[in-house]
C-alpha cells in the first residue's frame, strides 16, 4: 500500500506542530518540570460543575439544535453587549462551537477560497496557517517585532495587502507574547480596512485575562462589525478547556455559511457543556476575575525572575504567557529548549513554534502554581548561568 499516493497532499505537506514535539520530548522525561502547557492550573468553578452534574442526572444529553442551546446564545448574546460594547442577534449571527478551535477553523473556512491571500499575524497560534493551507489559501505572515511590543502596525498591514487578501486573522491578547492592541492601536488598523471587502478574525480567547486597561475588540470600532467575525470561548478565562466549548459571532450573511459547515462538520457541539456554559456567563464571572488576579500576581513574579536571570522580557499585558528573548545566549530557541529539558528537566516552548520571527524567543506559561514556577525558574537560572560560562 503506498499511502503517499493516497493521503491529501495538503495533509502530507503540513508541518507537526513545534509545540507537540517538545510535548512528546518532555512526556519521555521522568520528573519533568513543565511550563509549556496553556492550560489553567485552577479547577473549573464549582457552579458549572454542579450545573453539569445536574443536567446530567436529569439526563439531559439530546442533541442541542446546531448553533446550540437558545439561553446559552442569549448569554452569549449579552456577554458581547457589556463586554465589547457590541450587539449580536442570538437567533441569526451566535453559534456554539466546539471550543474555539472548531470556530476558527470553520470560520476561516467559510470565507477563504483557493488563492485567496489570509493575512497573519505572528508570532501566534501554532493552528492559523495550517487551517488556510487546507483550505487551499495562501498564508501570509504578518511579523511582529519586540521592538514594537509585538503589535500589528498599519504601515505593515498596508505593505502586505493585495488583490487577493481575502481576510486579517488577529490575536489579542496573544498567545505565546501576551500582547494588547488598545483601542487607539485598533483603530489605526481598522482605518485601513474600512471601504475593503477584507474581513477580519479575531480570536479573543484571553479577553478576560488582561492587566490594566480592559480588552478592546476591533469589531466595536465604527464600520467594522460588519467585516469582522469574533471567536471566543470558555477553555482559558472559565477554566473549562476539557468540556470543549467556543462561540463565533458573525454578521448574518457570513454566520448562516459558518453554520452550514458547523451542521455538516459537527453536528452541535457538548450538550451538557452547553447547559453548564449558561451558568458561567450568569454567575461565575467572580471567580474569573479572582483568577485572572491570580495570574496577574504569576506574571509580576515571573517577570521579575526573569530579569535577575538575565533573560529579556517584553512585559505582557494579558493572556497567561512571557515571551523572552534567550539570544543573549547564542542558541536557537529550539537549542535552548532541548537542552533545558535535557540538563535540567524543564520545559518550555521554542518561540519558532508560533512562526520565524519567534526565533530567539521562547515562551513561558504562568499558568502553574507559585511553588510549581519557583521551581522551575530556579532550574532555568542555573541553566543560563551554566551556558553562560
Amino acid at each position: 500500500m503506498n499511502y503517499e499516493n493516497i493521503l491529501s497532499k495538503k495533509s502530507l505537506g503540513l508541518k507537526p506542530s513545534g509545540i507537540r514535539k517538545f510535548f512528546d520530548i518532555a512526556a519521555g522525561v521522568p520528573d519533568i518540570i513543565s511550563l509549556s502547557v496553556g492550560e489553567p492550573d485552577f479547577k473549573t468553578p464549582w457552579a458549572i460543575r454542579r450545573e453539569s452534574i445536574r443536567i446530567l442526572e436529569k439526563g439531559k444529553t439530546a442533541y442541542t439544535s446546531n448553533s446550540g442551546l437558545a439561553p446559552l446564545r442569549n448569554a452569549v448574546s449579552e456577554y458581547f453587549k457589556r463586554t465589547i460594547h457590541t450587539e449580536y442577534k442570538p437567533d441569526s449571527e451566535i453559534i456554539i462551537t466546539v471550543g474555539g478551535s472548531e470556530a476558527i477553523d470553520i470560520s476561516i473556512r467559510a470565507l477563504v477560497n483557493p488563492g485567496d491571500e489570509v493575512i497573519i499575524v505572528e508570532p501566534c497560534f501554532v493552528s492559523y496557517s495550517p487551517i488556510v493551507e487546507l483550505t487551499g489559501g495562501i498564508p501570509i505572515s504578518a511579523q511582529t517585532r519586540a521592538e514594537d511590543n509585538f503589535k500589528l502596525t498599519a504601515e505593515r498591514l498596508k505593505s502586505l495587502i493585495t488583490p487577493r487578501t481575502k481576510a486579517l486573522m488577529i490575536s489579542y491578547p496573544s498567545n505565546p507574547t501576551g500582547a494588547v492592541m488598545r483601542k487607539s492601536e485598533l483603530e489605526d488598523i481598522a482605518r485601513i480596512l474600512r471601504g475593503t471587502d477584507i474581513m477580519v478574525i479575531t480570536d479573543e480567547i484571553y479577553s478576560e485575562l488582561t492587566y490594566g486597561e480592559p480588552h478592546s475588540s476591533i469589531a466595536e470600532l465604527e464600520g467594522m462589525r460588519e467585516r469582522t467575525i469574533v471567536v471566543n470561548g470558555f477553555s482559558k478565562a472559565f477554566a473549562m478547556t476539557g468540556w470543549r466549548l467556543g462561540f463565533v459571532a458573525a454578521p448574518r450573511p457570513v454566520a448562516e455559511q459558518i453554520l452550514k459547515i458547523h451542521q455538516y462538520a459537527i453536528m452541535c457541539s457538548p450538550t451538557v457543556s452547553q447547559y453548564a456554559a449558561i451558568i458561567a456567563l450568569n454567575d461565575c464571572m467572580d471567580e474569573v476575575r479572582e483568577m485572572a488576579e491570580e495570574y496577574d500576581n504569576r506574571r509580576r513574579f515571573v517577570l521579575e525572575r526573569l530579569n535577575e536571570i538575565g533573560l529579556d522580557c517584553f512585559t505582557p499585558e494579558g493572556a497567561f504567557y512571557v515571551f523572552p528573548s534567550i539570544k543573549s545566549t547564542g542558541m536557537t530557541s529550539q537549542e535552548f529548549c532541548k537542552r533545558l529539558i535535557e540538563e535540567k528537566k524543564v520545559a518550555v516552548v521554542p518561540g519558532d513554534a508560533f512562526g520565524e520571527c519567534g526565533e530567539g524567543f521562547v515562551r513561558i506559561s504562568y499558568a502553574y502554581s507559585m511553588k510549581h514556577l519557583t521551581t522551575a525558574l530556579n532550574r532555568i537560572e542555573e541553566y543560563v548561568k551554566e551556558i553562560s560560562k
